[in-house]
Parts: C-alpha cells; structure tokens; sequence
C-alpha cells in the first residue's frame, strides 16, 4: 500500500477524472442525440449526481493539499484548480442544457401550435413564454453567481487553513528554540554552581593556608624571644 503524502490526492483526483469522462460523455451524447425530453431529463438527473460526486473528490483533494510537503504543493494546488475549472465548465453545460429543455417544455406544454400571430391569444402565450424564458436565465445566472462565490468561499477557506498550518508550524518551531535555550540555561546554571563552589573551597584552602603561617610566624618569634 502506498503511503507517501500524495497517495491519497493522486487516489481522489483518479476518481474524479472517471467521474469527469463519465460526464462528458453523457453531456456530449446528449448534444447529439434527438431522443425524448424525459430520457435527456433523466440523463441530466444522472449528470447532476456526478458532478456532486465530482464535487466531493475536489474537496477531499483540497483537504489533502494540507499534508503534503510544501516544496511540490505548489503543483498539487494548480492541479486542484484545473480541476475546479473543468468542474465548472461541465456544470455550466449541464445547467444550459437544463435550460434548453425547459424552454422546449414551455413551448409544447400546450400541445398544439401557437395561434396565428393576428389572434389577441396568441401574442398573451407568446409574452409569457418570453417572460418564463427571462425568469429561467435569471435563475441560471444567479445559480452561475452563487457558483462562483462559493468557490471564492472554499479559496478563502483552504488559504486560511493554509495560513493556520504555517502559524502553527511557526508556534512548534518557536517551542522547540525555547525548550532548546532551556536547557541550555539549565547546563550553563550548573556550571556557574560547580565554579561558585570552587571558589569557596579555594577561598577556605587559603584562609587556612593564611592561618598556619601566620601560627609559624608566631612560633618563631616567641622562640627567638625567649
């Protein structure tokens, strides 16, 4: 089993680019093919769960950025947006194909041909078919809009948790420096005890040396006075 820090990034970006082939070719198909509004509907329910499949492998992928060594992240991170971009391009597809065939059920809902263009009815379908058209790109644009904030948001977040992992990378590197200076004071505070020491056993060693010659002094002298 692999264990090295890219294993498991390599493992999600495979799975998402069969997921991605899987799509693209039922997008493509759909492009081409002329069968019924509901098969071209369920096909597209289909899509829409690949690409949430999809989604998830692109956040795992992120998630896994965060262990692996900064000197090859760089190239990892430009594979994760290559990924966010094709991601985004297919479900723009997707939603434009939503989009066309809502538009094919306005237009048929009816089942019969619009009226002449002369016919005061006709002109009243027609408006709301183009204000149903004007509410469906509306709400494709505002899905498009809250696509892009979201991955502005999930940028945001992988840059803040990248900027966390430094911070506490920085914190651990100060810890050990400190435990490091600790004990070095520890040995230099022994040291400075074992010199004090000394230093007052060589104070005494002198003071006695000091007293017996003094003594001797003394002793001489009495004896040449007496």
């Amino acid at each position: 089993m692999d264990s090295s820090p890219t294993a498991l990034f390599n493992s999600y970006e495979q799975d998402f680019q069969q997921i991605l082939q899987s799509i693209r070719e039922k997008l493509d198909g759909e492009d081409k093919d002329q069968r019924g509004g509901e098969q071209k509907k369920a096909t597209l329910r289909r899509v829409e769960m690949e690409l949430d499949e999809a989604d998830e492998m692109v956040s795992q992928m992120e998630i896994e950025i965060q262990g692996i060594p900064t000197s090859i992240r760089a190239s990892y991170q430009a594979r994760v947006k290559t990924a966010k971009a094709d991601l985004a391009r297919y479900k723009k597809q997707s939603k434009d194909m939503h989009t066309q065939l809502s538009r094919a059920d306005l237009l048929t809902s009816r089942g019969s041909p619009l009226p002449p263009s002369d016919d005061p009815y006709g002109s009243s379908d027609r408006t709301r078919l183009l204000a149903g058209t004007t509410i469906l790109e509306d709400g494709t644009r505002r899905l498009q809009e809250s696509q892009r904030i979201a991955l502005e948001t999930e940028e945001q977040g992988a840059d803040i948790l990248r900027s966390l992992r430094g911070q506490r990378e920085q914190i651990e590197n100060a810890r050990d420096t400190l435990q490091t200076a600790d004990s070095s004071i520890d040995r230099a505070s022994g040291t400075l005890k074992k010199m004090i020491r000394r230093m007052y056993q060589q104070r005494v060693v002198t003071a006695i040396i000091i007293i017996v010659l003094v003594l001797l002094i003394g002793i001489i002298l009495w004896e040449k006075l007496h």
